[in-house]
């Protein structure tokens, strides 16, 4: 097990370097000029030209690469000039209202999407299963603006049940942790149901019935376990698409979480803040594909990570 953790973290280690060097190319390509939105368009030439010297653009590229290299790996992505704090500082600060959010969202998918596709999959073909696979598809087709929109006119403007927008109390993460959740329910859903309507059809399936075992006992002991390698995976996967629809929902409902924080600085040219908020992320996504791979020999002891002895 030790060895599979190592040659994962090295593996880690080539995907954050490749995310750094990404995200530095981005933000230097993307148009518009960070001096000239810092001091303004009636900034003299000279005030130009001394605070892009201090900033380091005036270097070669090359030049500028390796000393940012040398500074993410002591994270130091330096000073946001519009919160007036150290990037990492500032990306630390907005990371736990993230975090509530994504594990709010996930616990909601799983829990949801595991009990429809288990209901779905043990009568495959029948009036429940069409349902949830119908209500699967409607899910993932509607945009999740759209849907966050939707639940603030009905539960928050029509019905006034839940606070439409802002941070506080628990009642402001029901809303936004919901639309972040429901495309994520949809997936978890249709793929427990195809899972377990395979592992239904399984040789000891129909052993554990001639025992005696009711369909409950069928479902929960034998095929949801067997059922749960493929969603794990899933799940895992799917945490940085989860990041991704972190942006919109924060947005829709200002949620001040990391989401907020990226668009406000792509939008102002914050490099640091944006190549901080990005390598951080990667190594979310980057512990959650671990936890995922190391999941995989306990749900099932026949499956042996490559690699692993």
């Amino acid at each position: 097990m030790m060895r599979v953790i190592v040659q994962r973290l090295l593996v880690g280690v080539l995907v954050m370097w490749g995310a750094a060097s990404l995200i530095f190319l981005i933000v230097r390509v993307a148009p518009g000029d960070p001096v000239t939105i810092m001091l303004g368009p009636d900034a003299s030439r000279e005030q130009v030209a001394e605070l892009t010297a201090r900033l380091g653009l005036d270097q070669p590229l090359l030049t500028q690469y390796f000393g940012y290299l040398a500074d993410v790996v002591r994270l130091d992505f330096g000073d946001s000039y519009r919160l007036n704090a150290l990037a990492m500082e500032a990306v630390a600060e907005r990371l736990p209202a993230t975090a509530d959010l994504m594990l709010a969202s996930t616990a909601i998918a799983v829990v949801l999407g595991l009990t429809l596709g288990l209901v779905a999959g043990g009568r495959p073909g029948g009036v429940v299963d069409r349902a949830v696979s119908a209500s699967a598809i409607a899910l993932q087709s509607f945009p999740t603006f759209w849907v966050g929109i939707m639940l603030i006119l009905a539960f928050a403007l029509a019905l006034r049940l839940l606070p439409s927008a802002g941070a506080g109390s628990p009642a402001h993460l029901i809303l936004p942790a919901v639309t972040l959740a429901l495309p994520f329910t949809a997936v978890v859903a249709r793929l427990t149901r195809s899972s377990v309507a395979e592992t239904m059809r399984e040789p000891y399936i129909q052993t554990a019935r001639s025992k005696g075992l009711t369909e409950r006992q069928v479902l929960l002991g034998h095929a949801l376990r067997n059922s749960l390698i493929p969603v794990v995976t899933v799940v895992g996967l799917h945490m940085g698409g989860l990041m991704g629809g972190a942006v919109i929902v924060e947005n829709v409902f200002a949620w001040p979480g990391l989401g907020s924080l990226v668009v406000d600085a792509v939008s102002n040219r914050d490099y640091a803040v944006v190549q901080a908020a990005t390598f951080l992320i990667a190594g979310i996504v980057m512990v959650f594909n671990l936890v995922a791979d190391l999941l995989y020999s306990q749900l099932d002891p026949r499956i042996r990570l490559e690699g692993a002895s």
